[in-house]
């Protein structure tokens, strides 16, 4: 699944809408750069300090771990920009602090540099999701082509050195794919980029005299659940000295629920990323848990013998697992397609009115204003923000350039990497690659959806079809999806990121120069996390594990689809699959029919799937932080829009560092002291009774 950032809930702050005949004191109210007025903004290179690039680095390796143990378990990532705000801001006001308390401040602390830090972070976290961990690339492995009816058995395992290399040939084609059209995509169209232009608001925030002080106390709000965060995961380790071992295995419903996947793990990251998501994400989730494992799969499990054989391991995806399996996938494709016609088609649209001039406030819902640059029709943000965003040019030849030359350094470089990817399925993609990335970059800007993971999924039934499966095409399927999914995600991050840059009066060179070393440090430190996962946990991607890897069985039952067909489903899952996929469809067509005011209260098709394969457990953990902030809301709005983002931050946060010690012990081969186990009440009488005897 795609980074959960299509909030539709977000908050955005722009001061384009003010008629310049105002009165000039009304203007100055709503005015965010006049508050600015009389600060220097620094040049580019002055925006991208040492300091900055230090912070980024240790918060890139603590986001890495986030994303990396998200995608391991679920695959739900909510959006985290305002996290790597926030704790940006925290530590270099910090910096500048004591420095300034010892005399030794040479530049002050400016909104640029926060706004540095965080396309920094994001860029190099977004690999952690890209780089396709939890999905094609350990799709590759043995450990998932095991659990797969795959007849080829073609694998290929994680090594630190292929998977560093694949990124760095694949990652920054997307970045110069796109360069040339930011003007056009910024101040031409004026495309919101919602999730951009709420950090750019944050950041805006922060560095005012009110917002900063807001901004500590979220600080400190952040600290004290971090820390508890950190602390309630480390008494948790205590107590997992075996299988099945712990608070994460608490039966909180009952023995027979915990059978179903029905129980509370006790996950301080899932409450936070439960407070983050929307209610209906989480709600679709739950949903999607009782449908499956409350009704669809005990009834399947009566058929046993009937519609597929007893005597089958669990994990046969002939048998129960092949139904889990493939109805998720039925209803994420059915769900990607609906999104990509409609997303691909308002693109188009709204993209020729924009061209056209015709009627741009009914075909685009994303500005009421003109996209003429005359001076006198613009406010005085709009100006200031032009004027700054146009100075610092990036040329269009330079970027050409970049384009061409990584191409060919890519198509020679793949095929020794994946000797099944022939340089022309990799010439094909990049010859229609700078098109996808820019509709998805588009389509971005207008819904906040980013469908990177729907045209990494085309680019597996287009190229695994192509190789076909006597020459490598399931593996040939899942690299094009890396290619493909790399080069149109990097290309949305960065204009969201030209965005909050044109808010924040950041130079766009800044903003390209952070985008590739943030990039570079992703390409380096995902595949480092993830290495470090790999090593510590043996049984990484085997269901009912700690870190199941959900999406890599997912994405490799992809490509063998796209490959071989449909004979390898077991008996009456072909008609589940199709049922399941044209619901995806009609659901999202009743939600687009019914319109904002009803369409949230219909489930997300996407989000139901999720537990379909995975179960509904940490499904009740987000609803506990949906709940958690439902109640706060209702007590104090204001107060909860204020800190729930610190809080969740927190949670999240803390959990997620927890993670790097939690691995070094493992890899150590300390274990902890205790197993915390619940039997039945007859299993312990007989496990007292063999004690006694």
């Amino acid at each position: 699944m795609n980074q959960t950032n299509g909030r539709e809930d977000t908050s955005v702050v722009e001061n384009n809408v003010v008629d310049v005949e105002d009165d000039s004191k009304e203007k100055d109210l709503v005015s965010v750069e006049k508050v600015f007025e009389n600060q220097e903004v620094p040049s580019w290179k002055k925006q991208l300090t040492v300091r900055a690039m230090v912070v980024s680095f240790f918060l890139s390796i603590l986001f890495s771990l986030i994303v990396m143990k998200l995608n391991l378990t679920t695959g739900i990532i909510p959006s985290l920009n305002i996290s790597a705000g926030l704790l940006g801001f925290f530590f270099l006001r910090t910096w500048t602090k004591f420095l300034e308390k010892s005399g030794l401040l040479r530049q002050p602390f400016t909104r640029q540099e926060n706004t540095v830090i965080q396309t920094c972070v994001v860029a190099s976290s977004g690999i952690a999701f890209s780089g396709g961990f939890g999905s094609y690339i350990f799709g590759m492995s043995g450990t998932i082509a095991k659990q797969t009816p795959d007849d080829s058995k073609e694998f290929k395992n994680p090594n630190l050195a292929w998977m560093i290399g694949f990124l760095f040939v694949v990652s920054f084609l997307g970045l110069f794919s796109v360069v040339p059209l930011r003007k056009v995509m910024i101040v031409d169209f004026k495309l919101t980029y919602p999730s951009g232009t709420a950090t750019a608001h944050l950041i805006n925030s922060f560095h005012t005299p009110a917002g900063a002080k807001l901004a500590k106390k979220q600080v400190r709000t952040l600290g004290k659940f971090f820390s508890f965060s950190f602390l309630w995961g480390f008494f948790q380790w205590f107590f997992t000295a075996g299988d099945d071992c712990g608070f994460v295995n608490f039966p909180t419903f009952g023995l027979k629920a915990y059978k179903n996947k029905f129980y509370f793990d006790f996950s301080a990251t899932y409450v936070g990323v439960g407070m983050i998501c929307p209610y209906i994400i989480n709600i679709s989730v739950l949903l999607g848990g009782i449908l499956s494992w409350g009704l669809m799969w005990p009834l399947i499990e009566t058929r046993k013998g009937h519609w597929f054989s007893a005597d089958l391991k669990p994990s046969s995806l002939h048998g129960l697992q092949g139904y889990k399996v493939f109805v998720a996938i039925a209803m994420i494709l059915g769900d990607g397609l609906y999104n990509f016609f409609k997303v691909l088609s308002r693109t188009l649209a709204a993209l020729f009115y924009q061209v056209r001039g015709i009627d741009r406030t009914n075909s685009l819902p994303i500005a009421d204003h003109p996209t003429s640059l005359d001076s006198s029709k613009q406010s005085f943000d709009e100006q200031r923000r032009t004027q700054l965003f146009l100075k610092d040019q990036i040329p269009t030849w330079f970027a050409a350039a970049g384009y061409v030359a990584i191409a060919a350094i890519s198509t020679a470089t793949l095929p020794h990497i994946f000797h099944q990817l022939r340089w022309y399925y990799i010439l094909v993609i990049y010859i229609f690659a700078p098109t996808l990335a820019f509709c998805n970059a588009y389509g971005c800007g207008l819904t906040d959806w980013s469908l990177a993971s729907t045209y990494g999924k085309l680019a597996i039934f287009i190229i695994g079809a192509w190789a076909g499966a006597s020459h490598g095409g399931v593996l040939a399927g899942l690299a094009a999806c890396g290619v493909m999914m790399n080069i149109v995600s990097t290309a949305s991050d960065l204009t969201q990121d030209f965005k909050t840059g044109y808010l924040t009066l950041s130079s766009p060179r800044s903003m390209f120069v952070s985008q590739i070393i943030g990039t570079a440090m992703g390409c380096i430190i995902s595949p480092c996390v993830f290495w470090l996962f790999y090593k510590a946990f043996h049984d990484l991607g085997q269901p009912g594990s700690q870190y199941p890897a959900p999406f890599a069985v997912i994405y490799r039952n992809m490509a063998m689809l796209g490959v071989q067909g449909f004979s390898a489903l077991p008996k009456n899952c072909l008609l589940l699959c199709y049922i399941f996929f044209g619901s995806a469809i009609l659901i999202n067509l009743i939600r687009d029919l019914l319109g904002k005011k009803w369409s949230r209260f219909i489930p997300l098709p996407m989000a139901m799937a999720i537990p379909f394969y995975l179960g509904p457990y940490f499904a009740i953990d987000m609803c506990l932080g949906s709940l958690i902030l439902f109640v706060w809301e209702t007590i104090n709005k204001a107060k909860a829009d204020a800190f729930a983002p610190a809080v969740a931050s927190g949670l999240i946060c803390g959990d997620g560092i927890w993670t790097l010690p939690s691995s070094i012990l493992a890899l150590a081969g300390v274990k902890p002291p205790i197993c915390m186990k619940f039997l039945s009440r007859r299993v312990n009488d007989r496990v007292d009774h063999f004690l006694s005897s």
